[in-house]
Parts: C-alpha cells; sequence; structure tokens
C-alpha cells in the first residue's frame, strides 16, 4: 500500500555523500518541521535531469521564504551518483539535500517503487511531498515516470 496524506513516515535509513565518504541519515531526521521531498527516477535520466530538478532548484527561497526548513531529493542511486548529479545540477549549491536510497528499501516501505527490466533495485515513481512533523500533508504522484507536472517544484509550492 503507498504512502498517503495524513500517514506518517516509516523509519529508514537513505545515505548522503559526506566529505569522508557515505554517510547514513535516518528518516526520522526528516520529520523535523516542515520538509519537502521529491524522487526521481534516477539520478542523469533525461525528466529528473532537465525538468524535474530544476524545478525545485529555481524554487528553493521560495520555500524556505514560506516555511519549508529542508528541500529533500530521494533517488534509487548509489550515494556516489546521488553527490555527483547534485553538484552537478546545482542542487547541492541552492542546498537541496540529495540522498541515495541504495537499494530502493524505504522507496518500497513508501510502496513507491517501480520495477524495470535491467533495474538491479528498481526505481521511485516520481512524486513530491511536504511532511510536517513527519505526516504526510501534500502528496502529488506522477503517473507516468516521464513526466513532471504534479510532482514539480512550481506545482508542489503552489500547495505550501
Amino acid at each position: 500500500m503507498a504512502i498517503a496524506k495524513g500517514d506518517t513516515l516509516p523509519q529508514g535509513k537513505l545515505v548522503k555523500l559526506g566529505e569522508n565518504g557515505p554517510e547514513t541519515v535516518e528518516v526520522s531526521d526528516l520529520a523535523q518541521g516542515r520538509v519537502a521531498i521529491f524522487a526521481v527516477p534516477g539520478a542523469y535520466t533525461p525528466t529528473c535531469n532537465n525538468s524535474h530538478m530544476p524545478s525545485f532548484v529555481k524554487n528553493v527561497d521560495k520555500f524556505r521564504e514560506k516555511g519549508v526548513s529542508r528541500v529533500v531529493c530521494i533517488t534509487v542511486n548509489d550515494p556516489f551518483v546521488a553527490g555527483a548529479w547534485a553538484k552537478s545540477t546545482g542542487a547541492a549549491d541552492a542546498g537541496i539535500e540529495v540522498l541515495a536510497d541504495a537499494d530502493g528499501s524505504w522507496t518500497k516501505a513508501l510502496g513507491m517503487n517501480i520495477e524495470g527490466a535491467g533495474w538491479i533495485n528498481g526505481r521511485s515513481k516520481r512524486y513530491a511531498m511536504l511532511v510536517d512533523g513527519g505526516t504526510v500533508t501534500e502528496l502529488q504522484v506522477e503517473e507516468s515516470p516521464g513526466t513532471c507536472a504534479l510532482s514539480s517544484g512550481d506545482a508542489l509550492l503552489d500547495l505550501v
């Protein structure tokens, strides 16, 4: 069953690329304050790279002006790919945290996983959510992984 508006984020661990290599991030850390979370099927993929991430990079300051303390991107990739992608897209400079769900376990716990031929750990549906104190207050899920309309930074900003 997929996570829904009003649900609490499930526990889990994600990974970020720190100065000395991969570092574990407890999902419970994302339950602090108001957080915008968006997920992409994969770093460097066309829609993720050319539409989804840029829509959050250009709006990150507007999210903060509206009281969102963190903007977080989740990708089912290893932390090295996630870290390189954060730098290449400008997300790192904008203060967007790009976290890796390297084995896809947290994405599966959300019920947001998709499977495809050749994908070792599957991928994530494209979605965006607002979380306040660990509770999902808004959730926008795309029907197709190649679409970025409901889950764009602009669309989520309108719901803040």
